[in-house]
């Protein structure tokens, strides 16, 4: 059985496109931008990153020194199977609730990250969501699969 519920284990942040990111106590997820103060936050389907710690863990073992934060990846998430997921499925992520807007992305030919890493497991593991509701996310936060019972009730974990 896929897990669909999880945890956060690190929230990252950079000032700048194409480096690496880093972890801090915690983000807030704004409605329709991403993470505030964030260089990828704004417009668009790729306003927030989510990178499973399992897949950082992959990349440890293949020798490269990595953590939360080094593929660029906003949130780092822990028992939950992201690649299990698919666009349009939401998430309730601390506060924020979120819908997978794309899984993976095509990567530039050796981009920064890849140059600093050694590699890139975004493009094959990262997913990408759109802030619908946003709220504070920090490291130990719920992360779960959203449903709604009805049109006027709130969204829940499943």
């Amino acid at each position: 059985m896929v897990p669909s519920r999880g945890k956060v284990s690190a929230v990252s942040m950079s000032a700048r496109k194409g480096e690496r990111k880093t972890p801090v106590p915690s983000v807030t997820l704004v409605r329709d931008h991403g993470v505030e103060r964030d260089a990828h936050a704004g417009p668009g389907q790729r306003q927030v990153s989510l990178l499973a710690a399992e897949s950082i863990a992959k990349m440890k073992a293949k020798g490269l020194s990595v953590g939360p934060g080094d593929f660029a990846e906003n949130v780092t998430v822990e028992g939950i199977d992201l690649l299990s997921l698919k666009v349009g499925d939401r998430l309730l992520v601390g506060e924020a609730l979120v819908e997978i807007s794309q899984i993976g992305k095509e990567c530039h030919d050796r981009c920064a990250i890849y140059i600093q890493a050694g590699d890139c497991v975004m493009p094959r593991e990262g997913v990408f969501a759109r802030v619908l509701r946003g709220g504070k996310v920090a490291p130990g936060d719920p992360v779960g699969k959203a449903k709604r019972v009805s049109r006027k009730a709130p969204w829940r974990r499943s």
